[in-house]
C-alpha cells in the first residue's frame, strides 16, 4: 500500500469525536472527546484524515446508541492488530466500513483489514473519502447483482446522483449503452457524464420513451421503481438500492428484481482505485466541513440534490 511521506502521527489517548446520541437527526449530534479505540486481532486502526456523508444515514445507528457516524473515509493506518499482514503503519488507504461499528466522524476508526485499500494516487483524502460508498454501491449493483456485461443497455435511475454519478461512469466504461433518468435541473450534469440516452423524468415518463433495456439500476424508489419492470426485457434485472421492487410484477414480466445494501469490500475498492488513476472514474464533492461542525455538514446532507458528497474534513497532518 502507499506509504505516508510524512510520517506517522503520534496516537492520542482521547480523541475528538462525532457522536448520535439521540434518534433525532443532526440535532443529536454532539461533538466530544473520547477515548481512542484500539484494533484487535485483524484490526487497523487508521488516523482519519476524511469522512464522507450520506444522507439518512443517522437513522442507521439509532439501536446502539451512542455511535459515531459516517462510514466511509480516507486515511493513514497508525496501528495494527494481530494477524494483520500486507497492512503497515503509514499506508494512506480509504475504506467503507461495516454499518454495525462506530463510523470515521473521529480523529481514529478501527475496521477489519479486509476492507481496505490504498487510496488512488492521484487523489488526496478529501477526494478518497467521497468514493467507497457510492462507487461500491454502483459497482455491486450493476456487475454482482444487475449482471451487466459488455454492449447491454440499461437504464439509471438518478443518474446524475451519488450513486448513479459512478454507475454511469463504470457502466460507459464498461462498454454499456447508458440511458439515464434525471431532474431537469441535473440534465447537463447527465450529458456530461456521458448518459447516450437522457430524459427528464419530470416532463417525459420514461416508459413511453424506453424499452428493451437489459438491466435497470434504480437509485430513487418510489414511482419510478413502480414502473420500471415495463422496460425490461422478458429475462433482464432490475436492481434497487432505494427499496424492495414488486415480485409480482417482476414475475408478471419474466423478470428477476432484487434490492440489496452495499458491503464493505477492499478488493473491489482496488480496482475502483486503478480506475480512478486511470482517469475513467471521478468523484464529485458538494461541501467540505471541519469535524467540529459536523452538524451543519448533516443538515447540508438533507437538501435535496446536492451536486456531490458533503465531506467532514478530520485533519490535514
Amino acid at each position: 500500500m502507499a506509504k505516508n511521506q510524512m510520517g506517522t502521527p503520534k496516537i492520542l489517548q482521547r480523541m475528538n469525536a462525532v457522536r448520535l446520541h439521540a434518534a433525532s437527526g443532526p440535532a443529536g449530534l454532539v461533538y466530544e472527546q473520547i477515548e481512542t479505540p484500539e484494533p484487535k486481532a485483524g484490526d487497523v486502526l487508521v488516523r482519519v484524515h476524511a469522512a464522507a456523508i450520506t444522507r439518512d444515514e443517522l437513522d442507521w445507528p439509532v439501536n446502539r446508541l451512542p455511535a459515531i457516524p459516517s462510514y466511509e473515509f480516507s486515511g493513514v493506518v497508525v496501528a495494527v492488530g494481530h494477524d494483520v499482514e500486507d497492512v503497515s503503519i503509514g499506508d494512506e488507504v480509504f475504506a467503507l466500513s461495516t454499518f454495525d461499528r462506530d463510523g470515521a466522524a473521529a480523529d481514529y476508526v478501527v475496521l477489519q483489514k479486509e476492507f481496505l485499500a490504498s487510496k488512488p494516487n492521484t487523489l488526496d483524502h478529501v477526494q478518497s473519502a467521497s468514493i467507497p460508498l457510492a462507487a461500491l454501491t454502483a459497482w455491486q449493483g450493476l456487475f454482482e447483482h444487475g449482471q451487466l456485461t459488455k454492449g447491454q443497455r440499461v437504464l439509471i435511475h438518478g443518474a446524475s446522483g451519488g450513486v448513479g454519478n459512478f454507475a454511469v461512469q463504470l457502466a460507459r466504461h464498461h462498454g454499456a449503452y447508458v440511458i439515464g433518468t434525471v431532474s431537469t435541473m441535473n440534465i447537463a450534469a447527465a450529458h456530461e457524464l456521458g448518459v447516450d440516452e437522457v430524459v427528464d423524468h419530470t416532463a417525459t415518463r420514461f416508459e413511453d420513451v424506453v424499452g428493451q433495456v437489459d438491466l435497470v439500476f434504480d437509485t430513487v424508489g418510489g414511482d419510478r421503481l413502480e414502473r420500471s419492470p415495463t422496460v425490461v426485457r422478458a429475462g433482464g434485472r432490475l436492481v434497487s438500492v432505494a427499496s424492495e421492487p414488486s415480485q409480482e410484477q417482476a414475475t408478471a414480466h419474466g423478470i428477476t428484481a432484487l434490492y440489496f445494501v452495499v458491503s464493505p469490500n477492499g478488493a473491489q475498492l482496488i480496482e475502483l482505485a486503478k480506475l480512478v488513476d486511470n482517469g475513467y472514474l471521478k468523484p464529485a464533492i458538494d461541501e467540505v466541513f471541519p469535524l467540529a461542525n459536523a452538524r451543519d455538514a448533516f443538515e447540508r446532507s438533507l437538501v435535496a440534490h446536492p451536486a456531490g458528497k458533503i465531506i467532514l474534513r478530520i485533519t490535514d497532518k
